[in-house]
């Protein structure tokens, strides 16, 4: 049961990520103001760590992809331990 619950919350916070990274193509989007400024604050959490690391190649910011790599290694990490516990 806590193992569904934690691939949901995954799910969850890639989808958000998701709307993140497709709303930054558009350029007239108001990242200070509601609803955006709150999904800007949510989503640098996740991604602000890898983008120090690693820089934009171009005009590409990969750190995205990094961020899906490592979170999605991290929730089946997770999960196998909590499968092994029985939970």
């Amino acid at each position: 049961m806590v193992s569904y619950l934690v691939i949901r919350l995954y799910q969850i916070i890639i989808l958000i990520l998701l709307i993140r990274i497709l709303l930054s193509w558009f350029p007239n989007v108001n990242w200070q103001s509601e609803p955006f400024y709150s999904l800007r604050k949510f989503t640098d959490i996740f991604l602000e760590p890898f983008r120090k690391i690693i820089p934009p190649i171009g005009m590409i910011d990969i750190s995205p992809i990094v961020a899906f790599i490592v979170l999605q290694i991290l929730v089946s990490i997770i999960v196998h331990i909590l499968e092994i516990f029985g939970l």
